[in-house]
């Protein structure tokens, strides 16, 4: 490693740039991976971590790097414990989620009446017109009036007004049928 080390840097003195950054990286990369695996045990993110601590090195000012190899060795431990810090924040994250997500789980009434409810609702919008159903499916999904114009052959400065009374007649098919069920 130490032969590789230097002959990259005697070769700083010849060359362009990027021929000058290449050779470092081939020298060192090998390096910086074992740096990085020591800590996270997994290659594929080693070497990954890995090309987050070359870009940095290829942004960073070169000339005021005493000692490339201490550098990179530095970089790529900082590299590795800000991944586990971060894998540990979302695992962290993901747990609270799942525990939150079980403790909210219905209970079977709450799920038997939400499905009731939606058969109300499919069936509310079964008695409507084409037009209408489209009209609220469409709104209600997010579509932009110009969209609906388009979709249903309603003129766009219209739109409003028959999503309107789309919406007024699916209430009152949905309150009386909800009246029918209780």
């Amino acid at each position: 490693m130490e032969i590789k080390a230097n002959l990259a840097i005697h070769s700083l003195q010849s060359g362009t740039e990027m021929d000058r950054f290449r050779e470092l990286f081939t020298a060192y990369y090998p390096f910086v991976v074992r740096r990085i695996l020591q800590v996270v045990g997994d290659q594929q993110t080693a070497e990954d971590l890995a090309q987050d601590v070359f870009l940095q090195f290829y942004h960073a000012d070169r000339t005021a790097i005493e000692h490339i190899p201490a550098w990179l060795s530095k970089a790529s431990l900082y590299a590795a414990y800000n991944h586990l810090r971060a894998e540990k924040r979302r695992s962290s994250r993901e747990e609270r989620a799942a525990t939150e997500k079980m403790q909210v789980v219905p209970s079977s009434e709450e799920a038997w009446m939400e499905r009731e409810e939606l058969v109300r609702v499919r069936d509310a919008l079964s008695e409507l017109d084409e037009r209408d159903r489209t009209l609220l499916l469409m709104k209600y999904s997010g579509y932009a009036y110009a969209e609906l114009a388009k979709a249903t052959g309603v003129e766009p400065v219209s739109v409003g007004t028959v999503l309107a009374r789309a919406r007024k007649k699916f209430r009152r098919i949905y309150m009386r049928m909800r009246g029918e069920a209780e």
